[in-house]
């Protein structure tokens, strides 16, 4: 990886340069505002810039898109009007006062229900992550069950969910696969992509051709979905 500037009219930006074994080119911006360009190994500079150009209009709608958040990511304070992510949407806090202590999804609202103070930020703190883990627990043991239909394993590892800092899965032996909870951030086409990548570890362990030529053969748009995961922080 390098980082390379990226100039153009009277603006400039600072991307990540990564050069992978892969055909075609991706662009990611991450919440953080981070710019990350995958490329193919040895592709020339001219077709980089190119690629940059025409992608000029969509990186910066996704830079303008982020920056209304920067505050919300990095400083919550669990207080109506801050914005959280679920499955890849945008839904804004909504903390009121009630006589039980409930969190629910309604028009676009992440509504917080609490019976202790509205401004008790530990307590919203508590209730939210509660109610993420919770959904997490049933969508990751949904999209499994689902995903696991395309393998023919006579042996099923049990999935559980563990914290982790720079993964969204791990495998380990041929008994578990483990999902970051953090994940329930991200559509369902990237779960998908995580438990795929994880099940085809118990044919291939490596991260060789013939795991990707495997994992190619479960889901064919693996790229794009990962691609698309890696805008979400972990």
């Amino acid at each position: 990886m390098k980082v390379s500037d990226f100039i153009y009219g009277n603006y400039s930006y600072r991307y990540e340069l990564i050069h992978q074994n892969r055909k075609t080119l991706s662009l990611t911006v991450r919440p953080d505002m981070g710019i990350v360009l995958k490329c193919p190994d040895h592709a020339p500079e001219d077709r980089v810039n190119l690629f940059l150009k025409r992608k000029w209009m969509w990186l910066t709608k996704q830079l303008n898109f982020f920056s209304k958040f920067q505050r919300t990511v990095y400083d919550r304070e669990y207080v109506s009007g801050e914005s959280f992510i679920y499955l890849g949407r945008q839904y804004e806090l909504i903390v009121k006062k009630g006589n039980e202590n409930q969190v629910s999804l309604t028009k676009g609202k992440l509504v917080v229900t609490t019976k202790s103070f509205v401004s008790d930020s530990q307590h919203n703190k508590y209730l939210i992550e509660k109610w993420y883990q919770k959904r997490a627990e049933g969508i990751f043991q949904e999209r499994f069950n689902e995903i696991l239909k395309r393998f023919d394993y006579k042996d099923i590892p049990e999935i559980s969910l563990r914290k982790m800092n720079k993964r969204w899965g791990s495998f380990i032996g041929n008994k578990r696969i483990i999902l970051n909870p953090r994940l329930i951030s991200a559509p369902k086409e990237c779960i998908d992509y995580v438990i795929t990548h994880e099940l085809c570890h118990m044919r291939h362990k490596k991260h060789n051709r013939l795991f990707f030529d495997y994992l190619k053969s479960k889901m064919p748009d693996w790229e794009k979905r990962k691609d698309r995961l890696e805008g979400f922080l972990i």
